[in-house]
This record gives C-alpha cells, sequence and structure tokens, in this order.
C-alpha cells in the first residue's frame, strides 16, 4: 500500500480532528472507542483531538499514520496547515507588525 505524504489541500483547512473522522473513523464506522484502541491511547485522548482540543503529537501521527496507512508526515502537515490558517485569519498581521526585520 502507498502511504499518503500530502493532504490535498482545498480552500477549507479544518483541524486534523475533524479530518479524521470524516475521512476515516465515520467512513469505516469506527467508534471513538474502537479507534482510541487501535492506536493505543485513550478514548478521552482521541476525543478531545477530533473535537478539535488537542493538536496532533508528533507521536500521535506516527500511531495515525501505522494505523490508516498514511505516513506521520501526512497528519503533521495536516496540523500546520490548519495551524497556518488559523493565524492568517487572526494575528498575522499583528505578530508581522510587531517584529523588527533583520537583513544582512
Amino acid at each position: 500500500m502507498t502511504k499518503i505524504d500530502t493532504p490535498l489541500m482545498t480552500g477549507l483547512t479544518i483541524h486534523p480532528g475533524e479530518y479524521l473522522a470524516e475521512e476515516f473513523l465515520e467512513p469505516l464506522g469506527l467508534s471513538m472507542r474502537r479507534a482510541a484502541t487501535a492506536l493505543n491511547i485513550s478514548a478521552a485522548n482521541l476525543s478531545r483531538f477530533v473535537a478539535g482540543k488537542q493538536s496532533v503529537s508528533t507521536e500521535l501521527a506516527v500511531r495515525l499514520g501505522a494505523a490508516f496507512g498514511t505516513s506521520a508526515q501526512f497528519w503533521l502537515n495536516l496540523q500546520q496547515a490548519y495551524d497556518l490558517a488559523e493565524l492568517r485569519a487572526g494575528r498575522w498581521t499583528d505578530i508581522e507588525a510587531e517584529v523588527e526585520r533583520l537583513s544582512a
């Protein structure tokens, strides 16, 4: 099986937990408890992740990749895209204004 490394990016960026629910858990008919057992994590941790209250850690990315035939990088890329989109929608301009530009 070929592992997927790069998420398909559309104009809409969703939390990786929501992506997991929509693209894997629901189509496979997996309950939160069953998926958590397969991932060897607590159902509470998985629930927080799916609810968008927890980011993808490197360890969780490896677990998700192993369970769903993707790569850890796929999940980390989703998280990074989500984090950047959230920042662009909020404080991006403020942060740039606070920073002193350095050049050689």
